[in-house]
């Protein structure tokens, strides 16, 4: 190879690295989000990306074709609640989401202050109950009509491919590992992400009249 022709190769491979540079630096800066408070989200104008982290206030969920709408406020620094952040997310809703869970949302605020997300984690701790005085399912059955709607907790495993998202009608069926017999149960709260198909939970809640059972609470098994 010439030195003329050295010469324009350095040249062309400068200038595509140049334009390289140029396009990650336009990528990395649009892409890049500014974390901040929710006080600081509340109060913030414009359309910058943000990522805010807070807990989902309780029972201010809800869906309407395939979105996600909730507010978020900061359990530390304002646990009265006083601050929210409106949050609007159209995606899939994981099955720990629900309410006081930890969402991390990232996106850009709209005309309307509301944050729309692009992505949107949840984060739920652990939590363990001892099985030791609950119900088998097929006791909590046996009982039949005088058990209806009373406070009671019963254990079981999570039956494998029954775990839907907070807007399903029906959240998971648990399974008697013994009899076999099931328990369709309904709970609008977060579950642990450590909460999967085979899961042995303890469930404090009550049955229904039409066979389902309300969990107000839902714990592995220690």
């Amino acid at each position: 190879m010439n030195t003329k022709m050295k010469r324009r190769l350095g040249v062309v491979t400068g200038v595509i690295v140049i334009v390289l540079i140029v396009v990650l630096a336009v990528v990395g800066g649009n892409s890049a989000a500014r974390t901040v408070t929710v006080a600081e989200a509340a109060e913030l104008k414009g359309d910058a990306k943000i990522q805010v982290s807070g807990n989902v206030v309780e029972n201010s969920f809800s869906i309407k074709d395939d979105v996600l709408v909730f507010e978020i406020y900061d359990s530390e620094a304002d646990p009265a609640g006083s601050t929210k952040l409106a949050v609007k997310y159209d995606g899939g809703v994981s099955a720990t989401f629900g309410n006081d869970v930890t969402a991390i949302c990232t996106g850009k605020k709209n005309a309307d202050g509301v944050l729309v997300c692009s992505e949107l984690v949840t984060k739920c701790p652990s939590k363990y109950e001892n099985a030791e005085g609950s119900l088998t399912i097929e006791r909590l059955l046996g009982y039949g009509d005088s058990i209806v709607d009373k406070p009671v907790k019963v254990s079981g495993s999570i039956k494998p491919g029954s775990l839907a998202g907070v807007d399903a009608s029906e959240r998971f069926v648990i399974v008697d590992g013994e009899t076999g017999d099931e328990l369709h149960v309904k709970y609008e709260g977060a579950l642990s992400d450590e909460v999967a198909d085979g899961s042995s939970v303890v469930l404090t809640g009550s049955l229904g009249s039409t066979g389902s059972f309300t969990a107000t609470d839902v714990a592995l098994e220690a």
